[in-house]
């Protein structure tokens, strides 16, 4: 049976409330995924959901929300921001339904959003205001089973990296990546280089596949990324 969520997510960030605004409705490809706005109460939203969406409230640097149908039901964002401390305090609230697996679905919602509402505060104090470039990719089914430890791996993660560790990723057919660990989790893993937002979802704890999906702000494509997943998981391997 379907059932009702309500998520919040409230924290403070280094950012104006220009800044702020400018990410969340212009520029979600540097911290999310690639979503488009139209810029007015009842504007049309692309790209957050299965269904196009319709933007509820437009008021600039202070209050925004954005409704969709979906097949079980609504799915509304709500975003309020308030000057604060020299810098912006968000509240965010995800309201929607899940139709099945209620726990794990929930789950995997308040999780995710951690991760995506921290690449946005990294976002807005390291890279505000620049474009990106989004890549996003999946492993095969077999990440479905270890896949987040077989990517640690791959990458050359040491156990136990932990935010604010220098590391170097070394992902084969790619260069050498030097960054700092942003966020650690036993589920995901952020990784902060000079120009980017490197992101790795072991979703494989809810039992789905692997994937990564990084921001890279100096114009490089990152399609060795997709070449890669396929590679650390070739011939159906798994940790």
């Amino acid at each position: 049976m379907a059932e009702k969520f309500e998520i919040r997510w409230d924290r403070q960030l280094a950012a104006t409330p220009r800044e702020v605004w400018t990410a969340i409705t212009e520029r979600s490809d540097g911290w999310l995924w690639p979503i488009e706005f139209e810029p007015r109460e009842g504007g049309t939203e692309h790209g957050l959901g299965g269904q196009p969406g319709t933007v509820t409230v437009w008021e600039p640097e202070q209050h925004f929300t954005t409704s969709s149908a979906e097949p079980d039901g609504t799915n509304e964002l709500d975003y309020v921001l308030e000057p604060r401390n020299g810098g912006t305090y968000l509240r965010y609230t995800h309201r929607g339904v899940f139709a099945t697996d209620f726990e794990t679905n929930l789950d995997a919602c308040k999780q995710h959003t951690d991760f995506y509402y921290h690449s946005l505060g990294e976002y807005v104090r390291h890279f505000a205001g620049r474009s990106a470039t989004y890549v996003a990719a999946d492993g095969p089914e077999s990440s479905a089973q270890g896949g987040f430890a077989e990517m640690r791996r791959a990458l050359g993660v040491p156990d136990g990296a932990a935010v604010g560790d220098t590391v170097r990723l070394t992902p084969e057919g790619m260069e050498p990546i030097d960054g700092v660990v942003d966020y650690a989790t036993p589920v995901f893993l952020g990784v902060r280089s000079a120009n980017a937002l490197y992101r790795f979802y072991g979703r494989d704890h809810w039992g789905w596949p692997a994937g990564v999906a990084h921001h890279l702000y100096d114009g490089t494509d990152g399609k060795g990324w997709s070449q890669w997943l396929a590679g650390v998981f070739a011939d159906g391997r798994m940790a």
